[in-house]
């Protein structure tokens, strides 16, 4: 009898070995590996010399670190936006309206759009001579193009635009899905009693679509925080550095300049902000952690 109840316990991570096998070498044993290489002094073909948090502070007083980390927390101001945003749009395409999966594609593609063929499709859009400043040039908005990409005022509000437009889609079809799994008889039934678009929007809608509003705004925290891929294709953190990130600062440290130790800090640091910021997410969407 206890053979066969440590058989049954043994039976599941036997079945689930080869995935955790895989996760440790490629993921875990990684993360423990760059964790002790932050805090050495290590260098290509030398061996690595303990020197406990002298990275972490060294970041601490580096004022392009610190322009990163301010910048990274700017792109928070996307997610509100890229929200509200996104739910909208999603109780649009809902919609039993004729062609509406057309729609639904259109929102969906840049999601699936490689991150070079956006930098070189938005590359051409803010160049001086390019599409935008064309349309707002005969539009009379502006007087003279606009250096979207090379102007240090400018780069970083374009670099977060890029960032909302290929997100938006992903959060639309969140939504989506979300919203099509509300009962209808509640619409029904609040109809009935006289209330209106908004009142079945607020009453209904939402706090149905609670747990999935909670989960994609940290998912775009998350994502605003680790911004990287469209500040290496449109700017590589330019000009005068006014769109490095906390997340290009650790590429640019340590792949570029091979400073590793100093990268893989930048990069722990950025991680560490993450992880509080999912832990706050999981505590808002757990059962009964609505008030």
């Amino acid at each position: 009898m206890l053979r066969s109840f440590r058989w049954q316990l043994l039976t599941p991570w036997l079945f689930l070995s080869p995935a955790l096998i895989i996760f440790a070498a490629f993921a875990f044993w990684p993360v423990l590996a760059g964790a002790w290489f932050s805090l050495t002094d290590y260098r290509l073909l030398h061996t690595p010399q303990f020197v406990g948090l002298d990275n972490y502070r060294a970041l601490l007083n580096n004022p392009l670190f610190l322009t990163g980390l301010r910048n990274s927390f700017l792109f928070l101001l996307v997610v509100p936006f890229t929200q509200i945003a996104a739910l909208s749009l999603a109780v649009l395409v809902n919609q039993p309206l004729r062609g509406i999966h057309w729609f639904r594609t259109v929102f969906y593609l840049p999601v699936v759009t490689t991150v070079s063929v956006v930098g070189i499709l938005w590359g051409f859009m803010f160049h001086e001579q390019g599409t935008l400043n064309y349309v707002l040039l005969q539009l009379k908005l502006i007087h003279a193009p606009l250096g979207w990409l090379s102007d240090d005022q400018l780069a970083l509000a374009a670099v977060m635009f890029v960032c909302f437009w290929r997100g938006l889609g992903w959060y639309v079809v969140m939504y989506l899905a979300a919203l099509q799994a509300v009962p209808a008889d509640l619409y029904e039934a609040a109809e009935l009693d006289g209330a209106g678009r908004w009142a079945r929007f607020r009453y209904i809608t939402v706090p149905a679509l609670y747990p999935v509003i909670a989960m994609c705004t940290v998912m775009s925290v998350l994502a605003a925080l680790k911004a990287y891929q469209e500040v290496d294709v449109l700017t590589q953190g330019g000009p005068m550095n006014s769109t490095f990130t906390a997340l290009y600062y650790a590429y640019d440290q340590g792949l570029k300049h091979l400073r590793i130790p100093r990268g893989l800090a930048a990069s722990f640091i950025v991680s560490l902000i993450c992880m509080a910021i999912a832990l706050c997410g999981l505590w808002a969407i757990r059962p009964g952690g609505r008030r």
